[in-house]
């Protein structure tokens, strides 16, 4: 949330909203080129069950998602995608970071880490087709992987479903006037946390994906944004809002005038200074 250095951040960032975006899964196996291979005695392979991953979800967590699912030793995810090569814009260097698309996987015997990312990949690549992801960052002047870089920032900044495209608009206004974004989200992921509480110190923080301090959208995305987050990303409403803050669980500010704001940030660390004591 952009705002100036402060001992307390107002941003709830990491939430682990759980969405089941089951709609369509198999179409997307379609579109997925899942291949389901047959066992020497002609039988399907055996049916595992499934792993949903999250909207928001960071890569890493991802991994020890999948790791788990499969029974696997931890770490071994981590690797494919390091052995695996996806379908991934050039621009992600071969980093799948926001491109495994949150979703309910079906899981069988024949599954593997590197069929699993290549699944979630593919997924990914076709609903972002659906949004319109490469016209829509036209119309705004961004990259595709731009766009979803904003959209994982928009996951991991909004509240609530409702919030994204107010939190959009907050993006897209600071970048439009060359304001840092100040955002806590970017800031969590450069120091691998998730948390509440940010403090001068980590403002000075050297990385690239400190927003307190360098301009523009970080590198990379820093989670993997469902479709929900990309479309608010692409199509924001209209507003002049320069700054946003989660006074309290469903209840979030925007504002335009720094005072104004201020004043909703101030009611925050109270609210927290009252969670504490309790």
């Amino acid at each position: 949330m952009p705002h100036a250095p402060r001992r307390r951040s107002t941003r709830l960032t990491g939430r682990g909203r759980l969405a089941l975006l089951t709609a369509g899964l198999f179409a997307a196996v379609a579109v997925a080129g899942a291949v389901v291979l047959l066992r020497p005695d002609g039988e399907s392979p055996r049916d595992l069950g499934s792993l949903t991953v999250p909207e928001g979800r960071r890569a890493t967590q991802v991994y020890a998602l999948a790791d788990q699912a499969l029974g696997l030793t931890e770490g071994t995810t981590r690797q494919a995608a390091k052995d695996t090569r996806l379908a991934l814009p050039a621009a992600a260097d071969g980093n799948p970071e926001g491109y495994l698309f949150p979703a309910t996987y079906p899981l069988d015997e024949s599954t593997t880490p590197a069929t699993l990312l290549a699944f979630m990949a593919d997924t990914a690549d076709e609903r972002f087709r659906e949004a319109g992801l490469d016209a829509g960052a036209r119309r705004l002047g961004l990259s595709a992987y731009q766009a979803v870089t904003l959209a994982s920032i928009v996951q991991a900044e909004a509240d609530t479903p409702a919030d994204m495209g107010k939190v959009a608009r907050v993006i897209h206004n600071r970048l439009d006037q060359d304001r840092a974004l100040e955002m806590d989200s970017t800031l969590n992921y450069a120091l691998g946390r998730t948390s509440l509480d940010t403090t001068h110190e980590d403002t000075r923080t050297d990385s690239p994906y400190n927003t307190y301090q360098r301009p523009g959208l970080p590198p990379t995305p820093i989670g993997n944004p469902g479709e929900q987050a990309l479309r608010a990303a692409l199509d924001p409403p209209a507003g002049d809002w320069l700054y946003f803050v989660t006074v309290r669980p469903g209840d979030t500010r925007f504002s335009e005038d720094y005072a104004e704001h201020r004043a909703h940030v101030e009611e925050f660390n109270r609210e927290r200074a009252a969670e504490g004591e309790g």
